[in-house]
């Protein structure tokens, strides 16, 4: 067979996502990170009365509707949001704007591995620096390293740790390149670096829809950062990157601060019940700012106690790699979910 793809794609590793059982299959997902409630019933009263008229024609190329009710809840103007196919469209056109072969990517690691799955396909150059053992950011290495873009994760999977914003202020004070300041679960934390995008024309802070907003299934996310940096983002953007549904759907649920405030509270308090449950069967769980822990069981069989709750039904996420393969990554889930796995993991370990 002929090979069709370019030397980079076809030396790479394909990015592996957690595992997604049949729809109406009797598992317990907690392996994704996905908020264990359902949206707003304003995404559902959205859904009912979708105007079919949308559907004939081609979306508002920059989701204006969205922008406009993300700007009313941040504080931020509008002409400061770009919008994306999830957060991770967003990290894809940052890669395709500010790198190439010359252009070296930075992040500290362990963190999320897609960073590593876009430089490769974009031929860029990648230091991972790594974080201490206590996961405490290498701050002078991230400076001098001084990459064309340097990703952070805070809160950061699959550590759930957060970074301090004095921290972030130092790289983005010192670096040259444009810092990405991935604030996914930022939902589920106390601070967050917001403002820094206005103290720096370098920052770019990028949020999804789909954990505090239980929005997974549609695909929406978006970043914040000055004007200048966006006019660079958007000429590397899909002409109409967000479809209809997804931008009414978004522009709805962001709106509901409310109920999306209380779901998260919910998950904050079954977070500390979770890890105090799995300290009592000697787990090692790190203090989490996210909807998940990450735990090292008492054994370090991390791998074996993973393929033994699947095989019951319960799904949660290994990573085989260094500094990840003794450990297990459990997404928050509602108490009846969590009991069950807490139930199970106690005729485990």
């Amino acid at each position: 067979m002929s090979n069709y793809f370019r030397a980079n794609v076809d030396a790479m590793a394909a990015y592996v996502p957690g595992e997604q059982p049949q729809p109406g299959t009797p598992i317990i997902k907690l392996n994704s990170n996905e908020n264990p409630y359902p949206p707003t019933p304003a995404v559902m009263e959205v859904l009912g009365n979708f105007d079919p008229e949308l559907l004939r024609r081609y979306p508002h190329p920059f989701a204006q509707d969205f922008r406009h009710a993300a700007s009313q809840v941040l504080g931020i103007p509008s002409n400061w949001i770009i919008v994306g196919n999830g957060s991770d469209e967003l990290l894809n056109v940052v890669m395709r704007a500010c790198t190439d072969l010359e252009r070296e990517v930075v992040y500290p690691t362990p963190t999320y591995v897609l960073y590593s799955t876009l430089t490769q396909m974009q031929s860029a150059r990648l230091l991972e620096i790594p974080y201490s053992e206590d996961y405490q950011l290498p701050l002078e290495e991230i400076i001098a390293a001084n990459g064309a873009v340097t990703f952070i994760a805070s809160p950061n999977s699959p550590s759930g740790h957060i970074v301090p914003k004095d921290d972030l202020r130092k790289l983005a004070r010192n670096l040259t390149g444009v810092l990405v300041i991935d604030e996914a679960y930022v939902d589920f934390a106390e601070e967050n670096a917001l403002d820094l995008v206005q103290e720096f024309e370098n920052v770019l802070v990028i949020r999804t829809l789909s954990k505090g907003y239980s929005l997974a299934g549609i695909r929406l996310g978006f970043g914040i950062a000055n004007p200048q940096l966006l006019s660079g983002l958007y000429k590397v953007k899909d002409s109409y990157n967000i479809d209809a549904i997804a931008c009414a759907v978004g522009t709805a649920a962001i709106s509901d601060q409310n109920y999306k405030n209380a779901c998260v509270a919910k998950v904050k308090k079954s977070r500390i019940k979770l890890a105090q449950d799995l300290q009592k069967l000697g787990f090692q769980v790190w203090e989490s700012h996210t909807n998940f822990l990450l735990t090292q069981p008492p054994q370090n069989n991390a791998q074996d106690i993973y393929l033994q709750l699947r095989a019951k039904g319960i799904l949660i996420r290994y990573f085989p790699q260094p500094r990840l393969d003794d450990k297990l990554r459990i997404t928050v889930g509602t108490d009846e979910q969590n009991q069950a796995l807490v139930s199970a993991l106690s005729l485990i370990v």
